[in-house]
């Protein structure tokens, strides 16, 4: 089987014998109910495949489609003018790229219909390009979008000055988004030239007015009919990569049904709508299958440096955000606000909505999947204990302690990285923020423990265990205390009964108490007891 690692164009997929998840159903029902579409996804979640896809149906290419699900539904087949704009591949962090990119456009399209039209104004060109198509042909144009935001993403809360046509002085982001405001404007007077529109990107910019010059599109990024649009169900996963999985069972030596809530664990999870239908992530599946490896793949091909800027200046805790329920409107319209990166985190694809409550309409958001908690909280964890080791190479000396049984060397490696955040509670004179932080600190902590199959705050009958680590021989049930006693944590772990869970286990069970002084800004107190 092929992969097409890296190939966004459908012809080529095609044609070339690279392995298709067919979604052409869905895209026939796209270009039949409806006209004007935006469509929010993460990246490299398959956004660039659709656009190719439809750009191929309305060129008429039939031959490409024989087999697929589009074969028995559409008759006509008919030829479109179609206009792809793509700003992926650009960096619009200089001044003048994105003018540069427009008019190239501008042009490659003019001398495709012979159009000379002598105007300067980017919009006005592609309205009178819009209608001499049409004339032309004798059809309307379809136009397609891809990754619109790009040129504000790449300069989002830089600090990029450029002076405008009238003289003024303005930030870089303003300035793009002032140019494609005025760009996509073009599409309320050429709507009786158009046939179909779509734009896609990771961000919904309604609330900097981006699309204030046209008649709203259709966002259709939470709507039920279209929430398999792009990525994997588990249906397509079963029935198209029954082959590799296999591959990968026996790689892994483990039975199919194993190895499917393997991958089920580390890339399945996405919602993208009430209707709740999980949706695996491609590039990871893709990857996966090539390599036959459970590695974390999406993450691995970078973090939007625009996420890293945002998560920087917000005032808010990865802690304080997951796991809870929103409203709609508190995550899917992007607002230009350092102080709530939620939506952007959301359309980046880092949380995604985990339950929907139907009487309050409300939704719960958290991480996905294995591979996008454990990637986000190495990348946060790495700006916040800044001066230790790498979060990742901690957690490898942490789970080889534990694994050992060498609770001396863990309360080292704890104490090692928690020194490099004392300052931290050394300036909260705070009660309420000094907490604040000790929570968000243990939090990471124990999310990072979390590779090895640790669990935090696990309930039992008498209470929440701050954290249990289950490791091959041992199982540690772990207490921490602010500003209290070691001993007080050990004996909240007797009084709770927090270790019968795991009274008839083979393994090991150790408790450990640890105290943390906001004061030393560290570890005050490390005690450990083997329970019977």
């Amino acid at each position: 089987m092929k992969y097409p690692i890296g190939i966004q164009s459908f012809d080529q997929i095609i044609e070339d014998g690279y392995v298709y998840v067919d979604k052409t159903d869905l895209v026939y029902k796209l270009v039949k109910e409806g006209k004007i579409y935006f469509l929010s996804r993460p990246r490299r979640f398959g956004k660039s495949l659709l656009i190719s896809t439809l750009k191929s149906y309305f060129q008429g290419k039939k031959d490409l489609f024989k087999g697929l699900a589009i074969d028995k539904l559409e008759t006509e087949w008919a030829e479109y003018p179609v206009f792809h704009i793509s700003f992926g591949a650009s960096n619009f962090t200089k001044h003048g790229t994105l003018d540069e990119l427009l008019c190239k456009y501008m042009s490659d399209f003019e001398k495709e219909y012979q159009i000379d039209t002598g105007l300067q104004d980017y919009g006005l060109r592609f309205r009178n390009i819009l209608k001499e198509a049409r004339k032309k042909t004798g059809r309307r144009a379809v136009v397609l979008v891809d990754e619109y935001d790009k040129p504000m993403l790449d300069v989002l809360e830089l600090d990029y000055y450029v002076t405008d046509s009238e003289g003024n002085r303005i930030k870089l982001e303003d300035y793009n988004r002032n140019l494609l405001r005025g760009f996509y404007g073009v599409f309320k007077d050429a709507d009786e030239d158009l046939q179909f529109v779509l734009l896609t990107g990771v961000t919904k910019f309604s609330q900097v007015s981006v699309f204030s010059g046209f008649n709203q599109p259709d966002d259709i990024s939470m709507s039920g009919k279209y929430e398999a649009l792009c990525g994997i169900t588990k249906d397509e996963l079963l029935s198209v990569f029954d082959e590799p999985i296999h591959e990968l069972a026996a790689k892994l030596r483990r039975s199919y049904e194993d190895t499917v809530e393997l991958l089920k664990k580390k890339y399945d999870g996405y919602h993208f709508g009430d209707e709740m239908i999980e949706i695996f992530n491609p590039f990871s599946i893709l990857n996966c299958f090539n390599k036959l490896q459970l590695r974390n793949f999406w993450f691995a091909s970078g973090t939007p440096s625009y996420l890293v800027r945002l998560l920087a200046h917000c005032n808010e805790n990865i802690n304080e955000l997951v796991g809870k329920y929103y409203d709609a409107s508190q995550f899917i319209d992007y607002k230009a606000d350092v102080e709530q990166p939620l939506p952007m985190i959301y359309q980046s694809g880092y949380l995604t909505i985990k339950d929907f409550n139907e009487r309050l309409y409300t939704y719960k958001l958290d991480f996905p999947n294995e591979e996008v908690r454990n990637g986000f909280i190495d990348a946060v964890a790495s700006g916040y204990f800044k001066g230790s080791q790498s979060p990742t190479a901690w957690i490898i000396d942490v789970t080889t302690s534990l694994e050992k049984g060498d609770t001396a060397k863990f309360e080292k490696l704890m104490t090692s990285l928690l020194s490099s955040i004392s300052y931290r509670f050394q300036r909260k004179q705070d009660q309420i923020e000094c907490e604040r932080y000790f929570q968000y600190t243990f939090y990471l902590i124990v999310k990072m423990l979390g590779f090895y199959n640790a669990v935090a705050e696990k309930e039992t009958s008498e209470g929440r265990i701050d954290c249990v680590v289950e490791c091959p021989d041992h199982v540690y049930i772990i207490e921490f205390k602010l500003n209290g006693s070691a001993e007080a944590a050990l004996n909240q772990i007797d009084e709770k009964g927090y270790a019968k869970p795991y009274a008839a286990d083979s393994r090991k069970v150790i408790a450990l108490g640890i105290n943390f002084s906001s004061e030393k800004g560290t570890i005050d107190g490390f005690k450990t007891k083997e329970i019977q």
